[in-house]
């Protein structure tokens, strides 16, 4: 079952970030995960929230995405996108509505 990591993210040294960027793509990619909303504006229909920019990865699974956070390869990536953002990750898995088998 697909899982989703959700980002909110405040760039704030974006020369870093286009580094992190560049870095961190391939990665994503290696461990199944892609782009499914990539900083596009939002809205709110009810309440108040403002995640800024946000960002949201589809993965196979919720252990491929602790498999890419947790890898030898993105641990060095992690200072660089705290050095260049602030940011919230959050993980969630996705709902199968296929029922009992």
């Amino acid at each position: 079952m697909s899982a989703y990591m959700i980002v909110q993210l405040e760039i704030t040294d974006q020369e870093g970030f286009n580094e992190y960027i560049k870095l961190v793509v391939p990665q994503i990619h290696a461990y199944g995960g892609r782009y499914i909303v990539r900083g596009a504006p939002h809205e709110n229909l009810e309440g108040e929230w403002d995640p800024g920019r946000l960002i949201v990865f589809e993965f196979p699974s919720l252990e491929a995405i602790h498999e890419f956070y947790g890898s030898e390869e993105y641990q060095p990536l992690i200072p660089i996108r705290e050095r260049s953002a602030n940011s919230v990750l959050t993980v969630v898995d996705g709902y199968d509505d296929a029922g009992p088998a």
